[in-house]
Order: C-alpha cells, then sequence, then structure tokens
C-alpha cells in the first residue's frame, strides 16, 4: 500500500457528513467587547447630561421657588447734613527755621542754651572771646580821636586865614590850601568813624542772640572749639513750633470750587490725622495757596496755618490733611454699604412695602464718612438694603429683622482716607451684577 491510501480512506469516512463548524478567532472577540464597553460609556455619558440639564441650578432663575424670603438687613434713609471735604498728604512745615552761624571768626567761650530748650526772641545763644576785637575797637577810637582834633586845629587855622584874606593880607592860595588840608582831615575822621562802628558791631557779634522764637536743635560745636563765618553747620539750629503750617497740594479741578469759597470771604477748615486716620493731630485754617499750579503734577500747593499749643504736629512730619470746602444741608443720606454697581450703574435694592425689593438707579452726591448724599432717586423714608444684596434680584421676597438700621444724620462725619473719592466710599461693598 502507498501513502495515498490513507488519506483516501480518511476522506471516504467523511462522506456524508455536515461540516464541523469553524471557531471564532481571538481578535474577533476583543473587537466586540471593546465596542460594547464604548456604547456603555455613552450610554452613561448620555445619561449624566440629561440629568444635570435637569437639575435646578444654583442662582439661576427659580432659586427663589424653595428657599423664601432671603434675610437681608435695611437701612432709611434720612435727611441729613454731609461735609464736602477734600483730602491729601500733607507735610508739617515750620514758619521759620534759623541755623545760628557765627559772623566772625572766634573761641566759642560759653554755650548758654540747652537742647530741646524753648527759647524767645533775644535769648542769649553763645559767646565767642570778644577781647580781641575789644582791642581793636579801642585801636580805632584813639585814631578817631587824633584826626578829631587835627580836624578841629585845620578848622581853626582856616576861619584865621578867611579874617586875613578879606585885609587882602595873605594870599588866596594860602586860604585854599587850608581848606583843602580841613577837607582831608574830616575825611579821615570819616573813615575813623566807620572803623570804630565796624569795630563795635564785630564786638556785638561776640555776644549771639536767639533771632527767633523757637525750640532750639541739637548743637553743632561744642564749647571751646574755634569758630569760623564758613562753619557749614553752624552751632546750632532753632525751628519755630507756635504757630506751625501744613502744606499739601490738591487737584486743580478743585480749585474752583475752593477760591469761589474764599473770594465770599469765608474761612476753611482744615483738620489734620496722623498716619494711619485714626487720630486727630489739630485744626487749624487755610492760610494761603501758591500763585501757580505744578504743570508736571497738575497740582497746586496750599499752606494751613496751626496754633500748635500742645505741638502735636512736628517739622517734616507726614499728616493726611482734610479740608472742609462747604457744607450740603438737608441731603438725603444712605450707609454706602447701600450702593451697589452693575448693567443699570449705580443702584440700590429699595424695599417696597410688600417686602419684595426693586432695583432703583440713583445718582451720587458728597460722601462723608461711612454716609453719602443722594442727588436724585430716592427720598426721605425710603429703605434699602445694606446687607444681603449679593443673592437679591429685581422682585425677590426678602425677610427683615425687628428693627431696620437707620442711616445717621452724617453731620460732620470725617472721612476714612485722604483721596478717597466723594462718589465711591460705597466700593468696598462693590458688586459685579448683571442684569439684577
Amino acid at each position: 500500500m502507498n501513502s495515498d491510501e490513507p488519506q483516501s480512506g480518511l476522506r471516504a469516512t467523511r462522506i456524508g457528513l455536515p461540516p464541523e463548524p469553524r471557531k471564532p478567532s481571538s481578535s474577533i472577540w476583543r473587537r466586540m467587547v471593546g465596542l460594547a464597553v464604548i456604547l456603555a460609556a455613552l450610554a452613561g455619558v448620555a445619561f449624566l447630561i440629561d440629568r444635570s440639564q435637569h437639575a435646578p441650578q444654583p442662582g439661576g432663575g427659580r432659586r427663589f421657588a424653595n428657599t423664601g424670603p432671603m434675610p437681608v438687613v435695611a437701612a432709611t434713609a434720612k435727611k441729613g447734613d454731609v461735609d464736602i471735604t477734600l483730602g491729601a498728604l500733607g507735610t508739617v512745615t515750620p514758619l521759620a527755621t534759623v541755623t545760628v552761624k557765627t559772623q566772625i571768626a572766634g573761641q566759642l567761650t560759653k554755650i548758654a542754651f540747652s537742647e530741646g530748650q524753648t527759647i524767645h526772641t533775644g535769648d542769649f545763644l553763645a559767646q565767642i572771646d570778644p577781647r580781641s576785637y575789644q582791642t581793636q575797637l579801642d585801636q580805632f577810637l584813639g585814631q578817631l580821636k587824633r584826626d578829631q582834633a587835627l580836624l578841629r586845629d585845620a578848622k581853626i587855622n582856616l576861619a584865621r586865614y578867611e579874617k586875613l584874606l578879606s585885609e587882602d593880607s595873605i594870599a588866596r592860595q594860602q586860604r585854599d590850601t587850608q581848606e583843602s588840608l580841613v577837607n582831608q582831615y574830616d575825611g579821615a575822621v570819616t573813615s575813623d568813624q566807620a572803623l570804630v562802628d565796624n569795630a563795635r558791631l564785630n564786638l556785638a557779634y561776640c555776644h549771639i542772640v536767639s533771632p527767633i522764637t523757637g525750640q532750639v536743635g541739637l548743637r553743632q560745636v561744642d564749647q571751646g572749639n574755634y569758630v569760623q563765618t564758613n562753619d557749614a553747620g553752624g552751632i546750632v539750629v532753632i525751628t519755630q513750633m507756635q504757630p506751625i503750617s501744613v502744606i499739601f497740594s490738591l487737584p486743580e479741578d478743585n480749585l474752583p470750587a475752593i477760591l469761589t469759597r474764599l473770594r465770599q470771604g469765608a474761612t476753611l477748615e482744615v483738620a489734620v490725622y496722623d498716619r494711619s486716620q485714626v487720630t486727630k493731630l489739630a485744626t487749624g485754617k487755610l492760610l494761603t495757596m501758591d500763585n501757580q499750579i505744578d504743570s508736571t503734577t497738575g497740582t497746586v500747593k496750599l499752606r494751613a496755618l496751626f496754633d500748635n499749643q500742645d505741638e502735636a504736629l512736628y517739622p517734616n512730619q507726614f499728616v493726611n490733611a482734610r479740608m472742609l470746602v462747604d457744607v450740603l444741608h438737608e441731603a438725603t443720606v444712605i450707609p454706602s454699604s447701600a450702593i451697589q454697581r452693575g448693567t443699570p450703574g449705580t443702584f440700590v435694592y429699595l424695599i417696597k412695602p410688600d417686602n419684595t425689593v426693586t432695583v432703583r438707579p440713583i445718582t451720587l452726591g458728597p460722601a462723608a464718612g461711612e454716609l453719602v448724599s443722594i442727588r436724585s432717586g430716592l427720598e426721605p423714608g425710603d429703605r434699602v438694603v445694606v446687607d444681603g444684596a449679593d443673592k437679591l434680584r429685581d422682585g425677590a421676597p426678602v425677610a427683615l429683622p425687628s428693627t431696620d438700621t437707620p442711616a445717621q444724620s452724617g453731620t460732620h462725619a470725617e472721612p476714612k482716607g485722604p483721596r478717597e473719592s466723594r462718589e465711591g466710599q460705597g466700593e468696598r461693598h462693590h458688586r459685579h451684577h448683571g442684569d439684577p
């Protein structure tokens, strides 16, 4: 039997039988499983999207459907006076500061002041050795007496020559020569007198006195030193403390209001505060202003005068100056915390009698401290929301506490910042609203 016979027999045994089923390959199976996973993931995402679309949106139009009235704090608009003030940083500047220097050279033999002492005009400060200047004065006095004697003798001789000339006993030339001699001695006497006066002046310079009333600082030289006129530091610096001034700058846009008040004869009050703007240091008045505007900054300098009896103001001290320009009487005022800003501009949430709120656009006026005046949009007695306005909208119901927070009268309220805008002091309650 050859090798082909078994194969023929094998084929013969399968004649008439159905073919065996073929098993699917492993790659097709993996594809089917991956497709099933993807379809399941897509179905889950679709379910989540559909659920989120039907869920209530926080802060949306239905936020008041289930929460009920929003609790808020309200204030009532009142009539009051609002101070129109201008603020700026200022520097305490003395009206007079004198560096005491010697006007002659010599040894400093005595110092008669104490550092930090308050002295008055004419008080003795220091002494320079006067002996050399006294000797010089005596010398010039002797020279003056000699020339005065020569002048007297020349005048006597001139009188004699005048008489002899009238008698035609001498020549005119002799008389003219004597007259010239008299003029020479007269000039010498005048020169001697000037030397004497200068020597006396130098002697007076040896006794140094205070030119102003003020407080002395730290001495620059000690007793026993040789001082000269070209010493840069001098002996001591005296600063006038009472009265004292504060110089501050304001924008040129404020000039019309200031000049109008000054031309009316008004005295503008200026108050100064410390760096933290908590403690009032002194109250004074506007003294004068500069005669030109600084073109680099667009500001003008002003000087305010203060008595400074308690010496609360110290030279070169930085302060916050507030100048009262005018007072707005009987204005409608509300707390600055009620001011909102959004699409309608500046507005408040006005509480209606049915305890719902409505958006009321307003026009702001000058502000003072925590109060701001309203030019239009509100009337005295209107209630506005001052706290809890974050989640309000037009027509929302509100719940009020048992008592409202009334707006204070605002008379002479002190502002908080040196350059705080008079129409924007509610900025810390700023809210960026869409369409309320």
